[in-house]
């Protein structure tokens, strides 16, 4: 009984502590509406990329794309604005704060223009370097990502690594939300034959000599299942698929085996980045069940190093470098391990602990937010997050009121789910 009101308790404290919170404007709504070319603002750089996604097209014209699913794949022609080195951090996007965006100061969109898939090898013949390698880098974007983040996301990615490649970013219907993990995994399944399909028509185009794919978190499931339908579809991946690039996949280790298996010895090189002090990956796996998440093994212990050694998978064991962020969350895209990767890409050399030496001195990568099987168990470890992530704010209400009269008792039984995070925010999560 005393633990039951001790949980209860808990409950009350996080919740009251998130409702106390000041409102936050947060973004502004329509950040994709092209601005007049930036090239007059000094020291601004320019990224092109192709866009590729399964998500209903929105009426918003700076929105283009809402979060949930359309009825078919969409291809955009897509250029963004990054401001000048000297105003932002390497591993960072700057928002507008409002619409129109300033581009000596904000990411902001210069172009979108709609592709047809016939003239996608029209896009590549313009955009692929005309190097030896003709390299086309694939961005697949994990859980609670509205259109625009991936897209700034990827942008910067691509920016600070340096890496002459053709930017290709496949994302799939996400609700942007934290609360809403079962829409996006089912979205992930939705998705996989449109994925499957952009990367075989990338690898029969002769523009692209080589392809890299580079999933993060829920989009690892993604990327997998695809890679899976393909060598299973043509008895094998395509050639020119040379590397994949799994960053702490939010994808249960039994299946990553599986698909591993499924893609056969003429697979692409895999690379897999882990972390194990990520909060968030933490509470999925208890709300999971139990079940370990590839993201966060330690590859150092046994059963993985010699299962990983024999499916010849490189690792990048991030566990031990420190974060700004309190959950672990955000440090995927950091300048060093994207410049890090532009390098080795580049290079054509592996990307493991044993070739580059400095695993311990990178920063992590987190798997998203936590997953959920049920939204009591979704608000438990929302709430936590929510602390930090003002578009969690943004919706928590709403999923709040709608649970009702049995919240208290659904979060207090689940609450000690969100202790690594609560932990976290306190600075004594360790």
């Amino acid at each position: 009984m005393f633990g039951r009101i001790e949980r209860d308790g808990r409950a009350a404290l996080v919740l009251t502590a998130l409702l106390a919170l000041p409102a936050c404007a947060g973004r502004p709504s329509g950040v994709l509406l092209p601005i007049a070319d930036a090239g007059a603002v000094p020291g601004t750089s320019r990224v092109d990329m192709l866009v590729a996604t399964t998500r209903k097209s929105a009426a918003d014209k700076g929105v283009l794309f809402s979060g949930e699913r359309g009825e078919a794949v969409t291809y955009t022609d897509l250029a963004v604005s990054i401001p000048p080195d000297a105003t932002r951090q390497p591993g960072s996007v700057q928002w507008p704060k409002s619409v129109p965006g300033n581009p000596a100061t904000d990411f902001v969109a210069l172009r979108a223009d709609p592709v047809e898939r016939s003239k996608v090898a029209t896009w590549t013949g313009r955009s692929v370097r005309r190097g030896a390698k003709r390299h086309a880098l694939v961005f697949v974007h994990g859980f609670n990502n509205k259109f625009e983040d991936a897209v700034f996301r990827f942008a910067q990615i691509v920016h600070d690594s340096g890496a002459e490649v053709a930017p290709v970013l496949f994302t799939w219907p996400s609700r942007g939300s934290v609360l809403a993990y079962g829409y996006d995994r089912e979205s992930t399944n939705f998705s996989r034959n449109a994925l499957e399909t952009l990367l075989r028509d990338l690898a029969r185009d002769p523009n692209v000599g080589e392809i890299t794919v580079l999933a993060h978190s829920m989009g690892n499931w993604l990327a997998l299942e695809s890679l899976r339908q393909m060598a299973i579809r043509d008895k094998r991946v395509a050639p020119k698929i040379r590397n994949v690039i799994l960053a702490a996949p939010d994808v249960d280790m039994d299946l990553a085996r599986a698909a591993f298996h499924d893609m056969g010895k003429d697979r692409p090189r895999l690379t897999l980045m882990v972390s194990g002090d990520d909060q968030a990956l933490a509470v999925s796996r208890l709300v999971w069940g139990d079940s370990v998440r590839l993201g966060a093994i330690d590859p150092a212990a046994e059963p993985y190093r010699s299962e990983l050694e024999r499916e010849n998978v490189a690792v990048l064991n991030l566990s031990t470098m420190k974060s700004d962020d309190a959950l672990n969350h955000g440090k995927f895209a950091s300048g060093e391990v994207v410049a890090l990767l532009g390098r080795r890409l580049a290079d054509g050399q592996p990307i493991s602990d044993g070739q580059i030496g400095i695993g311990d001195r990178l920063v992590s990568t987190a798997a998203g937010a936590a997953s959920t099987v049920a939204t009591g168990a979704a608000l438990a470890v929302a709430a936590p997050v929510a602390l930090v992530d003002p578009q969690t704010r943004e919706t928590y209400g709403e999923h709040l009121s709608n649970m009702g009269s049995g919240l208290r008792d659904t979060v207090g039984s689940t609450v000690d789910l969100a202790g690594a995070p609560v932990r976290a925010l306190g600075g004594s999560g360790r």
